[in-house]
């Protein structure tokens, strides 16, 4: 069987590496496509990441998307969904390298600053929520939407999604709830906030700074928050039900949940329920399982994991099922 889909495109520009003075800059280049990563962009970061790290000079790194509408939406999907029709291997090393990226800036030694202005899901969170710093804009929008497309948060979402407290991180994952703007650091997703229209200024005094330590990349950081008077600081959008999301979702099986909510009988369990009943049963069962077994374990075997998983999952017909139907939508 052949297909007329080219699993191998790599764009010459699909992100720009730069060194200048004794920092690195990433910039994710497909505007056009939201910024959605690919095989050759991870195949460019992974070994540039590693050539700074090594170089002791190199002070910090700056990570951020081209445009001003996302800074990743996500690894390209459709690539992996047609290679896997056809039986191409991308399938298989796109998670296998991504995820080998994720644990690279998870355990980076040099501080990380990711710009996570506008869109950020899958992919782009797997960019960023392992680094040191993260920085959201009120631009930002946070999520992990998975479960609607037959996969599950991986990226190594079983490992900070638990760690976010109570049980939040199993309601983002299995709800793949939107997060946008402050919302985003006040669930502990991001580190710091700064108004957009900061973030070039803010930019060019990190690139300024002489001899960054993570501490005083962080003060820089807080100073730039604490200028962003401009968006309104409002309660956490979740905190009226951050009660029932921690007694609700608390579950060791998706039916225990489920029943949860249907005894618990408000309005916004009705809601839920009704999200839920969207999203693929099995991504909602693989989802809570790999929360609740990766709590206690490091981010290198929780991608082991996650691995493991994907490999499973675009074996299932809810996958492409899902992706299809999100592409139709």
């Amino acid at each position: 069987m052949t297909s007329s889909y080219n699993f191998s495109t790599s764009a010459p520009d699909d992100v720009i590496l730069e060194t200048i003075d004794t920092k690195g800059v990433i910039t994710l280049n497909r505007p056009k496509v939201l910024n959605s990563l690919n095989l050759s962009m991870i195949r460019k970061i992974h070994p540039q990441l590693t050539a700074w790290e090594n170089e002791p000079l190199t002070t910090m790194v700056i990570i951020k998307g081209a445009g001003d509408k996302a800074f990743c939406a996500g690894g390209d999907i459709r690539a992996v969904t047609e290679a896997g029709k056809v039986g191409d291997r991308l399938s298989q090393d796109f998670f296998k390298e991504e995820y080998m990226l994720n644990n690279k800036i998870g355990t980076y030694e040099i501080p990380y600053v990711a710009l996570i202005d506008g869109i950020t899901m899958g992919g782009g969170v797997g960019l960023s929520v392992h680094g040191m710093f993260r920085v959201a804009t009120e631009r930002t929008l946070f999520a992990m939407p998975e479960t609607a497309i037959g996969l599950f948060p991986d990226v190594g979402g079983g490992y900070f999604l638990p760690r976010l407290g109570g049980k939040l991180g199993v309601y983002l994952a299995l709800s793949g709830f939107r997060l946008k703007g402050r919302d985003v650091l006040k669930a502990g997703v991001a580190t710091h906030f700064v108004q957009s229209d900061k973030l070039a200024d803010l930019e060019k005094s990190l690139l300024a700074m002489e001899n960054a330590r993570a501490h005083d990349i962080g003060e820089v950081l807080y100073k730039y928050q604490s200028m962003s008077t401009d968006i309104p600081d409002t309660d956490f959008v979740l905190e009226p039900h951050i009660e029932e999301i921690d007694r609700l979702f608390n579950g060791d099986t998706v039916e225990e949940i489920v029943h949860n909510l249907k005894m618990e009988g408000s309005e916004w369990a009705k809601k839920q329920l009704d999200t839920l009943s969207k999203m693929s049963p099995t991504s909602m069962k693989i989802t809570l399982r790999q929360i609740l077994e990766a709590e206690t374990m490091t981010l290198q075997d929780v991608l082991v994991m996650e691995y493991r998983l994907s490999q499973h999952c675009v074996e299932d017909h809810d996958f492409y099922e899902g992706v299809r139907a999100r592409k139709n939508a």
